[in-house]
């Protein structure tokens, strides 16, 4: 089968395209066939590791987390599951060298999700990090809950930084499907067309001298969520805007490796700074995502496209490091690699 694979981090050009055999599926385990395989920051990151030549623990690595395809053959012990179901997956890579940019993937069955009738696989392949990501930051609030559905943020304002990005649009997304008003903010005219297109019911943008004023003049008693991708550049405007007892949760680092808070403000809301990492964030936290991720599929929740607010561009599987820099790029949108046709 065609794979790609790098055996030590370093710039896209270690990534190499080769003939692997296709493994066995073992105890718990299923096989897929990989139709699109989806980009994340994480997956460049986790390439470029230390830099040029760093080592690995494994004898080579094939990136990706995400990706979606159709079930090839199931392992002793697997149930749940069947040959020929179509299926979303997350987290292919982690702890494991078995990633998505490739012909077939060996993966648990945990980390393995039935598609709901009639999602294709762009959709699917733009799940995983995004999608979980976001579910997670919009689930530690103090106050619950826990679990996302229609309904479940009815009365709470949203405020999501970087709703242009992949996390922001899946956050837009779900948070008006349960029943969240939604703010959010982008740097420039495009991305305000993207994140309406998504959902998002106010949108202001940035920089701006008056931010915290506008979001307040939405959100008079406060904003109830933050969902975060740049903490070093908002920390002293989210403490602004956030109303008592609200959560502002934090998944990235750009602009800045550290931030600093304005401690008697922040106290003085009883603010809640929740940091995310979905290799860390424990499995029961990834189940209650995949599950509420997948109802959200079934009531039509999270389309990706241009018209959907997440511009997708695609790349072959022979064209993996191209992706792979795309997304380094900034690329606005989805990056997705085409590994099969669609058959299903």
């Amino acid at each position: 089968m065609k794979t790609i694979v790098y055996a030590s981090t370093g710039p896209s050009n270690v990534l190499s395209l080769v003939e692997r055999g296709v493994a066995q599926p073992g105890p718990g385990e299923v096989r897929v066939k990989v139709v699109v395989s989806g980009v994340n920051p994480t997956d460049w990151k986790a390439r470029a590791g230390g830099g040029a030549g760093g080592s690995l623990d494994f004898d080579e690595v094939v990136p990706n987390q995400d990706g979606a395809g159709v079930v090839d053959a199931i392992g002793e012990g697997v149930h749940g599951l069947a040959v020929g179901d179509r299926v979303w997956l997350y987290l292919a890579a982690h702890q494991r060298p078995t990633g998505t940019a490739q012909e077939f993937t060996v993966l648990p069955v945990d980390r393995v999700v039935r598609l709901p009738e009639g999602v294709g696989f762009d959709v699917a392949a733009s799940l995983g990090v995004p999608a979980m990501t976001a579910h997670r930051a919009l689930t530690v609030h103090e106050h619950g809950p826990a679990r996302l559905s229609p309904g479940a943020l009815t009365g709470r304002t949203i405020l999501v930084h970087g709703g242009a990005g992949a996390v922001g649009h899946a956050a837009i997304q779900l948070a008006v499907w349960a029943g969240a008003t939604v703010i959010t903010s982008v740097s420039s005219d495009e991305k305000e067309t993207l994140a309406r297109a998504a959902g998002a019911h106010h949108v202001v943008c940035y920089p701006d001298a008056s931010l915290a004023e506008r979001i307040q003049e939405l959100a008079p008693h406060g904003v109830d969520h933050i969902v975060e991708v740049s903490p070093t550049q908002n920390a002293a405007l989210d403490v602004e805007v956030i109303a008592n007892h609200g959560s502002i949760a934090y998944y990235a680092n750009n602009n800045g490796d550290a931030f600093s808070v304005p401690i008697i403000p922040s106290f003085a809301k009883n603010v809640r700074w929740q940091g995310l990492l979905l290799y860390t964030v424990g499995p029961d936290a990834l189940r209650a995502a995949a599950e509420d991720v997948t109802a959200a599929l079934v009531d039509g929740a999270l389309p990706v496209g241009e018209p959907a607010g997440l511009p997708i561009t695609w790349f072959p599987l022979e064209q993996t490091a191209a992706a792979h820099d795309a997304v380094e790029g900034g690329a606005v949108g989805k990056v997705l690699i085409r590994v099969a046709d669609d058959e299903a």
